[in-house]
This record gives C-alpha cells, sequence and structure tokens, in this order.
C-alpha cells in the first residue's frame, strides 16, 4: 500500500483512510453529506494525489497524443487543457484522462490511479515517434480546491488573477510561496475551483497554508466519498464503474471528444459504429419509488424484461432524492422515459433525465 505525501495529515484530521488504487486514501472526515454541502456552498480541498501524471516531451509528442486519444489534440494551445479518453483496439476504453499542452514540444497527461501501470504501457507501445516519456506520478502531489468560494479563498496565496482564469486552461507561477506549482482551472464536481500540481515535499506548506487563507471562508477536507456524489450528481463518468475496457465513448455518451478528423487507435471501426447506430447508451435517471440504485443492479422495462444495468447510484446530498447512471437499450434513452431498477428482487420505478441532475 503507497502512501501519499499527506497521509499523517489526513490522520491527525480523523480522516477515515481506506485503499483506492493502491493507495491509502482518506474517503472522509467529517460524513459524507456534510462535505459535499460544502463544495457546493463553499469550498473545501480533496487530496488527489494518488493521481497519475506523465510528462511527454519532444518532436513527435502531439502525434503520439494524437494516435493513442480521441479528442482533437491540435486544438490545443499552451496553457489550455483537454478531456479525451485513450481507446482500445476492440472499441472500448483503456482510461479517460486530462492533456495539459505545457508548450508544442510537451505535454502532461493526467490519468486514473488505477490505471497508471497500464496507461503507461499502451502509451509507451505505441510511442512510435521517439518521445521522451517521464512518468511523475510518485513525485507529485494534486490538490482540488472546489467549489463557489475558491477563488477567493485562494487569492491571497497567489499573484496569479485566478477570476480571470478560463475554464479548462491552466498556468504556473507561484502559489503558497511555493515556485512552478501548475494551476489548473479544472475540477471533477462541477462547483468551480482548481486543482494544484507540485513536488511531493511541498504538501505539507501549501496544505497549510490553504487552510489559513480558507478559514474565513469555511474551508474543509473533502474525501474521496464526496468527491463521487458530486461528480455523479454532475453526470461525470468514473473510470471502472461507467467507463471501461467494454464500454464505447460513444456508448458513453462522449461523441463530442471523439473526433474522426483525424486517424487515432480504432478510430475506423469506432467511426462504423457512429455509422450504424449504438445498441445501447449511458443515461441518467432518477427514482420516482422509494430504493437506491448501486452498481450493477439490473435495469428492466415495465414486462421486467432486463435492458440494462446501473453503473452509478446515490442518494444525492444536494438534491434530496435517488439518483444513477447505467446503460440501457437504445429505445430506453428518450428523456422522461420509465424505466424500473431491480432493487432486492423488487421493481422500482424510475424514469431517464438529462445530464446534469436537477
Amino acid at each position: 500500500m503507497n502512501n501519499i505525501a499527506l497521509n499523517n495529515v489526513h490522520q491527525q484530521l480523523g480522516a477515515k483512510m481506506v485503499p483506492f488504487a493502491g493507495f491509502s486514501m482518506p474517503v472522509q472526515y467529517a460524513g459524507v453529506n456534510i462535505e459535499h454541502e460544502t463544495v457546493r456552498k463553499a469550498v473545501g480541498v480533496f487530496d488527489v494525489s494518488h493521481m497519475g501524471e506523465f510528462i511527454l516531451k519532444g518532436e513527435g509528442a502531439l502525434d503520439l497524443i494524437q494516435k493513442v486519444t480521441s479528442n482533437d489534440a491540435s486544438k490545443l494551445f499552451d496553457g489550455k487543457v483537454q478531456y479525451s479518453c485513450l481507446p482500445n483496439e476492440q472499441g472500448g476504453i483503456v482510461d479517460d484522462l486530462l492533456v495539459y499542452r505545457i508548450d508544442e514540444k510537451t505535454y502532461m497527461l493526467v490519468v486514473n490511479a488505477s490505471n497508471i501501470e497500464k496507461d503507461w504501457n499502451w502509451i509507451s507501445e505505441h510511442n512510435t515517434f521517439g518521445v521522451e516519456m517521464k512518468d511523475i506520478s510518485g513525485r507529485t502531489s494534486l490538490l482540488a480546491v472546489q467549489g463557489p468560494k475558491a477563488t477567493e479563498a485562494l487569492q491571497a496565496l497567489t499573484e496569479v488573477d485566478l477570476a480571470s482564469m478560463e475554464y479548462y486552461t491552466f498556468t504556473k507561477g507561484v502559489f503558497a510561496g511555493v515556485g512552478n506549482v501548475l494551476i489548473s482551472a479544472t475540477g471533477y464536481t462541477g462547483a468551480g475551483g482548481f486543482e494544484l500540481y507540485f513536488d511531493n515535499e511541498h504538501a505539507e506548506e501549501i496544505w497549510n497554508k490553504i487552510f489559513e487563507a480558507g478559514e474565513p471562508y469555511g474551508i474543509k477536507p473533502i474525501g474521496l466519498a464526496a468527491r463521487d456524489t458530486l461528480r455523479l450528481e454532475m453526470g461525470f463518468c468514473l473510470y471502472g464503474n461507467d467507463i471501461d475496457d467494454t464500454t464505447s465513448p460513444l456508448e458513453a455518451g462522449l461523441g463530442w471528444i471523439t473526433k474522426f478528423t483525424k486517424d487515432f487507435v480504432n478510430s475506423e471501426n469506432l467511426a462504423t459504429q457512429k455509422q450504424n447506430g449504438i445498441e445501447r447508451k449511458l443515461v441518467g435517471f432518477e427514482m420516482i419509488d422509494r430504493g437506491i440504485p448501486r452498481h450493477d443492479y439490473e435495469i428492466a422495462d415495465a414486462e421486467g424484461n432486463v435492458i440494462g444495468k446501473v453503473t452509478s447510484g446515490t442518494q444525492s446530498p444536494s438534491l434530496q432524492k435517488a439518483i444513477g447512471m447505467g446503460y440501457v437499450q437504445t429505445g430506453f434513452t428518450n428523456e422522461g422515459k420509465e424505466i424500473f431498477i431491480n432493487i432486492r428482487n423488487n421493481k422500482v420505478k424510475a424514469k431517464v433525465v438529462k445530464f446534469p441532475f436537477k
């Protein structure tokens, strides 16, 4: 089990630590609902240092990224971030990731913790472009400061004008007295805020200064459990739940990051799938009758025929209702369509809704 740099800090704060993707991670502190509301209404800090970071450098860096990712990275400019995925040869997804263009020949890829080795091997396998690859995951800490008060809470710690940073852009600068911190206007909560990348040695100093500066704004540490409920309310996919090696990006509603203007791994087959139409699609649904949908529960039609399965589900802290995501046959994807979740042998009524959940 690997420890993140702030492991002791989280334990001192009374965090419940759980094994996740080979790391000991804080799953909650004060409780999921309280933490969730803190991020929706004020500002919270997630330690997501378990995530993976790769640096790709060289003349062929863009060519390699174009080959292995589904989105069009040629549209990136210095300081721009792009959401993308790594398609596999079978039409599924190796991982979803963020692509950061540092300069014309240097990129940073941010991948899921559980897929670091898998992604590294996959990208290396396709590196016929002589690109220098460096895995900096082990020495990099990542804090996500999220919520409507994130900008105000952090502004005193940097001369970078945080309020003027557009969504999905980044800059490098001095933050909390530490140089070369990558400040990114990204996040996985839908509540706004920033993600901060820096060397492990500065982790405690930066953490403490963030909490000092954020105190007047009600800043709190937030665990992975609330991160999950927050992303689910937005309809954001979680790798291993909603997308995996067997789900096509088109089925997952990720057609917007699948650009057929270039040639990438398995692009021909995915283009054919787009042309022929998909047989199932990832949808959001809310429960009409009482019951909480859970991962892998069956989804049925009114006659009880199984038409799909739940990939994520929870009782939404903000909306005070049970919500979920799941793959269903394409005849059942329209907004307002009535479906049923099989919960402990009971057919529990739900309806298809649009993302984000309201």
